[in-house]
């Protein structure tokens, strides 16, 4: 397959007029193209619209009335369905807080899962157990942990390798030295914490790369008490953002994209099993949850937000149209940063050699008009 007149995303450079050549279900060079031969070739031209990789979402619960934490093949195939409906070409869908026998049986129900359809479920993003109470959020504090890093391990086991971030509060007692232990497996992310400055800046220099859902569930930055949020700026770490326009004011989503730069904010979904239904009232992590719009919030506790009920391609639409922020930084923060994050950038989120044939073909107000997924056509 060829596809022409296409503005081509390029993860440093921007968008460019160029030509997509697929062989099978990958992305191929010129040369390599030239070496099938044959005469099936189908040209498609796609002038006046974009081309950018289906999203990698690291970060989201559930969608379509099903949770990931529901540990059943059933709720994974329904998700990854909807996923792929909505131009997510890969998931890393994450765990709430609940005890090791239910973590164990999520676990065991990912690494069983075959890609056979839909999105392809690329690793397990273990937000809970090991958090602050006191930021736990929307996390269900009976089941909540001090950090154990043989618990992780016995949970990758489980998961036949699967996860792929940790998320820990380095404040907790063991903590930097799970964090440090844990690094050497995996993406170890700050989350859900109470922590300081200085703490902070410790959990990066164990090994802590990455920062969960920015500003939400940890302190803001104050001029004499500067917070996780600065540390891990001048640390270099990765940050998750979620751009739905009810987690982080448009101001704050500009500033992030300004201090951390494009190549360090990744976007996330966050979304849990509303999302893409009514409004009405769900369930996150055992407990209830109301919602309205794309707006989730514990029943129980309507000040406290419940994940988000939006998928992570009306994330990437909100933040270019409504947000302004550049559609280069944006398309990269929802594509190339996260698959690299969780080191499957090799073939995902980028139109690269080698790269899965994931391609979103969008008009000017991002919405899907085709889509390629692993070569072939879906309309």
């Amino acid at each position: 397959m060829k596809i022409i007149n296409a503005d081509v995303f390029q993860n440093d450079n921007g968008f460019a007029r160029q030509v997509i050549l697929i062989n099978g279900e990958y992305l191929v060079d010129a040369a390599g193209y030239e070496n099938i031969g044959g005469s099936d070739e189908c040209v498609l031209d796609y002038g006046g619209l974009k081309a950018i990789p289906m999203l990698v979402d690291i970060h989201f619960h559930g969608c379509d009335g099903v949770d990931f934490c529901d540990g059943t093949e059933e709720a994974i195939q329904r998700i990854a369905d909807f996923e792929l409906s909505k131009g997510i070409g890969a998931i890393c869908p994450a765990t709430m807080t609940y005890g090791e026998e239910k973590l164990t049986e999520i676990a065991h129900a990912a690494a069983q899962h075959r890609n056979g359809r839909g999105a392809d479920l690329v690793g397990i993003n273990m937000e809970g157990p090991f958090i602050s109470r006191k930021m736990k959020g929307a996390q269900n504090e009976t089941f909540i942990y001090r950090p154990d890093a043989e618990m992780f391990l016995r949970l990758q086991e489980e998961a036949n390798g699967l996860f792929k971030l940790c998320d820990i509060a380095p404040e907790e007692e063991g903590a930097l030295e799970c964090i440090e232990k844990l690094s050497r497996h995996t993406v170890v992310s700050l989350a859900h914490t109470c922590c300081d400055y200085e703490t902070a800046q410790k959990a990066f220099t164990a090994g802590a790369s990455h920062m969960t859902h920015l500003y939400n569930a940890m302190p803001g930055i104050h001029h004499r008490m500067p917070g996780p949020i600065t540390a891990a700026w001048e640390a270099g770490a990765e940050v998750e953002l979620i751009a739905d326009g009810i987690h982080v004011h448009p101001a704050v989503v500009r500033m992030t994209f300004q201090l951390f730069g494009d190549d360090r904010v990744i976007l996330i979904s966050d979304s849990m099993e509303a999302t893409g239904l009514a409004d009405g009232q769900y369930s996150l992590g055992g407990q209830d949850v109301t919602v309205t719009g794309n707006r989730a919030v514990l029943t129980k506790s309507p000040d406290t937000i419940a994940g988000s009920a939006t998928n992570l391609m009306d994330c990437l639409r909100t933040a270019v149209l409504s947000m302004n922020i550049p559609l280069a930084s944006a398309v990269r923060a929802a594509t190339y940063n996260p698959a690299r994050c969780i080191g499957v950038a090799n073939r995902y989120g980028s139109l690269n050699a080698g790269c899965y044939a994931n391609i979103l073909f969008v008009d000017d107000e991002l919405y899907i008009r085709h889509m390629i997924h692993r070569g072939k056509s879906l309309f």
